[in-house]
This record gives C-alpha cells, sequence and structure tokens, in this order.
C-alpha cells in the first residue's frame, strides 16, 4: 500500500509540477509555435485615402479591404511628430526604438534637429541594440527587411539579418512597388525550399506614394492622372482624376513656418500650385501608386496562404505619417492636421476579431511594444511604448487618453498640438514670431477642421462642401475660452514630460535656452527623400 502511496503522490508531483512549472520545449519547438509578423509600411499616406477610414475616397485598395475585414481597423493611430523637414526620419527612429521623439537619436550622429540627442541620459548610446531586428533575433527568429533607402534609422536598419532595400518610385515593376514584394516573395520562397521552421519578423517597407509619384501607365491612365513635369502650364483635367480632397484650400490662411520648404514648393508636378485641375491630377498619381502597392500586397499575403502560414501571421499596415495634397492648401507632411498627423493603421492575426475597429490612441512607437507582446517576447529596456495588444484583443478601447504631437522642422519653435477627448488644439510660432497662432477644434463637430477660409463660397462651389455654423476654429469664440486655456495647460504638460525642449510664445520658459539649430536659417538643406 506504501509504495502504491508514494507511487500516486509521485505522479501527482511530477503532475501539479508540469502544470506550474512546464518543461522547456526545444527550440525548434518553441519558435516554430510563435507568431510571425509582417510589418507593412508605407511612405506618406493620410488615412483619409482608404475607404476604410473615408467611404467617399475614390481609391481601391481591395487587398486592405480584405485585410479590414479580417481584422481591426484602429481609428485613432498616430506619429507623434519630428524635428527635421524629412517627418519620416524621426517617425522611422521612433518606430524601430519605440522611443518618445525627444528621446531618439538623429541620422548620422547630428545633434542640430534634435538637441536632446547629446544627452546619454535620453538617448542611450547603445539604442540599435535595442531595436526591433535586434530584439526579435534574440528571441530566435528570422528577419528581413526591405524598404526605401535614406532617411530611416541606419543603425537599426542594418540589424536585419536580411536587408534588400532600395528606394524605388518609378512606374515600371523593375522601378516601382513591385520590386519590393519580389524581395520578400524571393525570401518567402527560400525558406520553403529549405523547410526553414523558425517564426519570421519581415519589414514590408514601401517607397512610395511618397513623391515622385510616378505610377504604373495602366493606373495612372485609370486615375485619369499624367506625369506632368513642366511647371510653366497646368496637367490637363480629366473627368476620371479624383475629386477635389475634403478640407482642400486653394492656399493656408498662414505661412507654414518653413521658407524654401521642398515639399510645399518643390515636388514636381505640384510646385506651389494648388489649383484644382493641379491637385486633382496629383491626387490620381498618388492614387495610383497607392493602388499598385495594395497589389502588391495581395501577392504577398496568396504566398504566405499558399505556405499555411497566414493564419499564424500578425499582418501590421501603417505609413510612417499622413499627408496633405491640397488639404488645407498644403502639400506636404510638415503639418499637424488628422490627416497628416495620422496614419492607417490594420492588424489582422491570432485573436484579433474579424470586422472590428477600435479608437485606439496609439502611436507608432507603441509598434515595437506591441509587436513584442504579441509574439511573447519580452521589450527591450528602452522601450517608452505602450502595447495596444489589449485593444487589439478587444479587453479595451484606448492605450491612453492624451496625445501630443510636434512639428519644428523649420524655424522654431515651430508647431504643437494636443488632443484629448474630443477636443484638439494646434499652436504655431514661427517666423522669428511673426506667425502666431492658435487653432481649437471638437472633432466629433468638426472631424476635417474647417477654418474660416472653408466656408467661402467660391471654395464651397469647388468641393461641394459647405461646413456648419460651429465646423470652425474656435480658438477666439467666447464660449470656450475655458476650454482654450484647458488645452494650453494639457499642452505645457506634455512637453514638460516628454522634455520637449522648446516653449511657445505664450508658454513659461522654464529655465530653458532655446537650443541652436541650423535649420533656425529659414533655408531648406538637402532633399527629403
Amino acid at each position: 500500500m506504501r509504495s502504491i502511496f508514494l507511487a500516486a503522490s509521485g505522479f501527482f508531483i511530477a503532475t501539479l509540477s508540469a502544470c506550474v512549472f512546464p518543461s522547456p520545449l526545444s527550440a525548434a519547438e518553441s519558435t516554430s509555435q510563435r507568431p510571425n509578423i509582417l510589418f507593412i509600411l508605407v511612405d506618406d499616406q493620410s488615412p483619409y485615402d482608404l475607404k476604410t477610414y473615408n467611404p467617399k475616397s475614390e481609391l481601391q485598395t481591395p487587398n486592405l479591404d480584405r485585410l479590414a475585414a479580417q481584422g481591426m481597423v484602429v481609428d485613432s493611430a498616430r506619429h507623434m511628430g519630428a524635428w527635421v523637414g524629412a517627418v519620416c526620419t524621426s517617425s522611422r527612429h521612433m518606430i524601430m526604438s519605440g522611443r518618445t521623439l525627444w528621446h531618439i537619436p538623429d541620422r548620422g550622429g547630428k545633434t542640430t534637429n534634435n538637441p536632446n540627442a547629446a544627452d546619454p541620459a535620453l538617448v542611450p548610446p547603445d539604442l540599435a541594440e535595442h531595436t526591433m531586428a535586434a530584439v526579435f533575433n534574440r528571441a530566435g527568429y528570422d528577419t528581413m527587411r526591405t524598404c526605401k533607402k535614406g532617411n530611416s534609422y541606419d543603425a537599426a536598419n542594418a540589424q536585419f539579418t536580411v536587408v534588400k532595400d532600395s528606394t524605388k518610385r518609378g512606374g515600371t515593376d523593375p522601378t516601382g512597388s513591385h520590386w519590393h514584394a519580389q524581395q520578400v516573395l524571393e525570401y518567402l520562397s527560400d525558406r520553403d525550399k529549405t523547410e526553414d521552421v523558425d517564426p519570421f519578423l519581415i519589414y514590408f517597407g514601401f517607397s512610395h506614394p511618397h513623391d515622385t509619384r510616378d505610377g504604373k501607365p495602366e493606373l495612372l491612365q485609370k486615375y485619369g492622372a499624367v506625369n506632368h513635369t513642366d511647371p510653366e502650364t497646368l496637367p490637363p483635367a480629366n473627368d476620371r482624376q479624383p475629386k477635389l480632397p475634403t478640407g482642400y484650400l486653394p492656399a493656408h490662411p498662414f505661412h507654414h513656418g518653413q521658407p524654401g520648404l521642398r515639399d510645399e514648393e518643390k515636388v514636381s508636378g505640384v510646385w506651389t500650385n494648388r489649383d484644382e485641375q493641379t491637385i486633382r491630377n496629383e491626387t490620381g498619381r498618388e492614387f495610383a501608386c497607392s493602388e499598385n502597392i495594395d497589389v502588391q500586397i495581395g501577392r504577398v499575403l496568396d504566398k504566405l496562404e499558399s505556405m499555411g502560414e497566414l493564419d499564424n501571421t500578425y499582418v501590421v499596415y501603417t505609413s510612417d505619417h499622413g499627408m496633405a495634397i491640397g488639404r488645407h492648401g498644403l502639400q506636404g507632411k510638415q503639418n499637424l492636421y488628422e490627416h497628416t498627423w495620422r496614419v492607417p493603421m490594420i492588424v489582422q492575426g491570432p485573436g484579433i476579431a474579424p470586422g472590428t475597429r477600435a479608437e485606439g490612441n496609439v502611436y507608432l512607437l507603441d509598434i515595437l511594444a506591441t509587436l513584442c507582446d504579441l509574439a511573447g517576447v519580452p521589450a527591450p529596456p528602452t522601450n517608452e511604448g505602450i502595447s495596444f495588444k489589449p485593444v487589439l484583443e478587444g479587453k479595451s478601447s484606448t492605450v491612453r487618453d492624451t496625445m501630443y504631437g510636434c512639428y519644428c522642422g523649420g524655424t522654431k519653435p515651430g508647431m504643437r498640438t494636443v488632443r484629448k477627448g474630443d477636443w484638439k488644439l494646434i499652436q504655431y510660432d514661427v517666423l522669428d514670431g511673426t506667425v502666431r497662432e492658435q487653432q481649437l477644434f471638437n472633432l466629433a463637430q468638426n472631424p476635417h477642421e474647417y477654418l474660416p477660409q472653408h466656408h467661402q463660397d467660391a471654395v464651397v462651389a469647388l468641393t461641394g462642401d459647405r461646413p456648419g455654423p460651429d465646423q470652425t476654429n474656435l480658438a477666439d469664440h467666447p464660449d470656450y475660452q475655458s476650454q482654450l486655456k484647458e488645452m494650453e495647460s494639457l499642452l505645457l504638460a506634455e512637453m514638460r514630460r516628454l522634455d520637449d525642449p522648446h516653449r511657445l510664445w505664450n508658454q513659461p520658459d522654464d529655465g530653458l535656452t532655446a537650443p541652436a539649430s541650423a535649420s533656425n536659417g529659414r533655408k531648406a538643406k538637402g532633399k527629403n527623400k
């Protein structure tokens, strides 16, 4: 009996131990059961270009529509901002590192764009070792990337085991988005041939729809657009061209604060023109490039499905920032309106209910923490992002209440924004104090951030959109002064919390000395790739 009791006890203890302290899996088993990750990043795309955010959009993206139908659309996803005209530089540093705007390095060791970059307490010198690919390499993942070259986090990009980078903005398969997809397809085919069972993280980046938007001829024809190259003439009008975007203006009501800014003055096909023919043609070019991206995404998704890998793959689609192209009379990405501060974000994968939406309130810098959380990989100690896995699983609707945005790549201190609930404040302090403006919007009532200029009959005649009386800038409205003060206080609190080294005209200087910067000279230097 005693031997039976001991045997039974041993069995119970062994069983209990196996439940509480499970035996470690073999290396092959532990990695092969982890989910794959396909992270898709496009260059310069407003969420309003996609039907899933804007049902009026004329852009056709059946593969992204399918992705949204099978996964979750995050409605409030944003980049935190930029301290340089090439907004993608800071955005991509934040994506790769999971750190906030004022806690990341600039390219090439510069410290003039982000003055905090020289402070090792704010920007860890070994940060590249804690970026996306480095973290997943150590976790047993195979890592691969293809994307554009330039204006990115070079030291982080080099951590990927396989790197196939090249800037491809042409209108043929070898010179355009097809090339990026081909690199991913060849990588997946090699895995298939070698029966590689390691989980993978693929960074699937595109060079479009960033300008120059040389679309494929058949897609340009579909959207009635031409690759216009003569600054002395306007592109031809064509009924197939997309309509003017909601929020279009022929000019911004005050200077954007960066004389000589490439995106506002030198984009081929647009230059300083904001007339209907130019904007509709350029939107058609952008849509041609974006639809081609959708085609290429479809090729990769089909390949994953044929390999039996798609069901165990998290697919994340987003952009490094939004884009204006005629909205508010602007062309580029150096502003903080919703069409540019927000980014599209669609996520599909295990545990994500099909056809769902959530507010989110996520930053692009939250992606690293989220991918780690989804894969069961510890986030690096340098990470400052918040995992939005609970949002993707339907357990919460947001990960934060307040969102901060910045643009100070031009004259300083630049633009700042803060949003909480329905309320959003944008402040401008540029051109040596000659432009100091405030814009207060209730986004529930005025989601397109209409200004008084949008109410003008000539603009309404062009767009067909007549805003309501409360759909305007409320900063000077006597009924909203207490709300304005509350948002001003909130903005200052966020600037302090995030180590923003600048202060606006109506804020205390906090004893800070305004950082010296080469860009205060008002001349745009170099190219925004």
